[in-house]
C-alpha cells in the first residue's frame, strides 16, 4: 500500500489513545480509573432523545442541505443573538459533524502551503495536526504559568509574521480550563486589529460550562469590528452531553462559510439528519438542567483540586470552566519510582500513575506544554475522588 506523505506528519489522538489503553487494561481485569476522556458522564437529556425518536418516526432520514437544516441554522442564529448579542444571516452559519469538522473544513478551505496558524499552548490535541493536514505551519506559542497559561499581547506580537493567517483561541481552554476575561480579549483584539491578514478561530465549545460566576465572553463581542475576521465554532457535545451525536457549527464571513460548505459537499455532505433534529431540540428546549450539571462539576472540581493541590510536587490552576484540571508536575522531574524508574517527563508521570495505581491521565506533551498532565472530572464523583487519592498516594512514594 502506498500512503501519502501527509500521513507521516500527523498522529492519532493522544486522549483517545489513553482512553483505549485504560479500557484494554480494564478488560484484562485490572482495577483502572480513566480520567482521560473529554466528555460528560451525564446522559443526553430525555427531551433531546425524544426529539430524535420523533424525527425517526416521521421519516426525517433523508439528505438535508449540506450546510444544515434551515430550522437548526435559525436556532443557532437565535442562540448567538440571545446569548452573545451577535447577528448572523443563514449564509453565515454551517452545521458539521462535530466542532472538529468545522475547524478542519475552515483550515482546509483557507490555508495555502506555508501559511501559518498561531496556536497557544496548552492546546486541544487536534489543532496542530489539522493544520499539518491542510499543509499549513503550526506556530506553537507556549503560555506561561504567570499568565495563567493564557496568550498575552506580547507573545502574540512575537509570533506574528507575514505568513500568519489564523490565530486559534479556545476559551474556556482544553486542557487548562482557564478562560479569557473581557479585558484580556480586548488587549488581544488591539494587536489583531493592526494585522489585517490575521483571522481568528474562536473555539467556544465550553462556553456554557463556566464556574464561580465567571462571565464568558467571546472575541466578536469584545471587538465587533473584527467580526468578519472571526470564525466562531461551537456545538452541542459538551453542554448537552451529546458527544456521540456529532453536531458542531460555525459562524463567520459568508465567503468562508460558502467554501466550507463546498468542501463538505465533496467529503461528508450533511451532518446526520436525526442528530440535527436532536441538536435543534437541545438549543430550543429546556436549559435548566445545565445549572444542575455545573453545580456537580463545580463540586467535583473543588474536591479534586483540594486533593491534588495539597499533594507535594503538584500545583493546580483553579479552572474557570470546562471540566479539566491541568496540574504542573515540574517538581517531580528527576525523582524515582519505588521500582527505580526515573521520572524524566510528564509521559513518565502518566505511565507511573497508570502502572502503579491504575489511574489513566493524559500527559501534557499531548497538549504542547510540559511538564503537566490533564485529568477530566467529568466522571463519577466517587471514582474521581478515589483516583485523586491514588494519584496523591503514588506521588508520595517518589523519592
Amino acid at each position: 500500500m502506498f500512503l501519502s506523505q501527509r500521513m507521516s506528519r500527523i498522529k492519532p489522538s493522544p486522549t483517545l489513545a489513553v482512553t483505549a489503553r485504560a479500557a484494554e487494561l480494564k478488560a484484562l481485569g485490572q482495577d483502572i480509573i480513566s480520567l482521560g476522556a473529554g466528555e460528560p458522564d451525564f446522559d443526553t437529556p430525555e427531551h433531546i432523545k425524544t426529539a430524535a425518536v420523533k424525527a425517526l418516526s416521521e421519516g426525517k432520514t433523508k439528505y438535508t442541505a449540506v450546510e444544515g437544516t434551515t430550522a437548526l441554522r435559525k436556532a443557532i442564529i437565535e442562540k448567538f443573538k440571545k446569548e452573545d448579542g451577535l447577528d448572523y444571516d443563514l449564509n453565515q452559519v454551517i452545521v458539521c459533524a462535530g466542532v472538529k469538522q468545522v475547524i478542519f473544513n475552515a483550515l482546509l478551505a483557507s490555508l495555502n502551503p506555508g501559511d501559518e496558524v498561531i496556536i497557544p499552548a496548552p492546546y486541544w490535541v487536534s489543532y496542530p495536526d489539522m493544520v499539518e493536514i491542510a499543509e499549513g505551519v503550526p506556530v506553537i506559542v507556549r503560555c506561561a504559568p504567570e499568565a495563567d497559561l493564557k496568550l498575552t499581547p506580547e507573545l502574540l506580537i512575537e509570533s506574528i509574521t507575514p505568513k500568519s493567517k489564523w490565530l486559534v483561541l479556545n476559551s474556556p481552554n482544553n486542557p487548562s480550563g482557564m478562560a479569557y476575561s473581557h479585558k484580556e480579549l480586548e488587549a488581544l483584539a488591539k494587536v489583531i486589529s493592526d494585522v489585517p491578514h490575521l483571522n481568528v478561530i474562536s473555539d467556544d465549545i465550553y462556553e456554557r460550562l463556566i464556574f464561580d460566576k465567571y462571565k464568558f465572553v467571546t472575541l466578536a463581542q469584545v471587538a465587533p469590528e473584527l467580526k468578519d475576521r472571526i470564525l466562531i465554532v461551537n456545538g452541542v457535545s459538551k453542554t448537552y452531553a451529546m458527544t456521540g451525536w456529532r453536531i458542531g457549527y460555525g459562524a463567520g464571513a459568508a465567503e468562508l462559510i460558502e467554501v466550507m460548505a463546498t468542501l463538505q459537499s465533496q467529503s461528508t455532505s450533511n451532518a446526520c439528519s436525526i442528530s440535527q433534529e436532536a441538536a435543534l431540540a437541545a438549543l430550543t428546549g429546556p436549559q435548566d438542567f445545565i445549572k444542575d450539571w455545573i453545580k456537580i462539576y463545580t463540586e467535583r472540581r473543588d474536591a479534586a483540586f483540594d486533593i491534588l493541590n495539597k499533594t507535594p510536587g503538584l500545583h493546580c490552576f483553579q479552572p474557570h470552566g470546562a471540566f479539566y484540571l491541568y496540574p504542573s508536575c515540574v517538581e517531580l522531574m528527576g525523582k524515582k519510582a519505588p521500582s527505580g524508574a526515573l521520572i524524566s517527563n510528564d509521559t513518565d508521570v502518566a505511565t507511573y500513575l497508570l502502572e502503579s495505581v491504575g489511574v489513566a491521565v493524559v500527559p501534557g506533551a499531548a497538549f504542547g506544554l510540559s511538564p503537566y498532565f490533564r485529568i477530566s472530572y467529568a466522571t463519577d464523583t466517587k471514582l474521581l475522588l478515589e483516583a485523586c487519592r491514588r494519584i496523591s498516594q503514588a506521588i508520595s512514594l517518589l523519592r
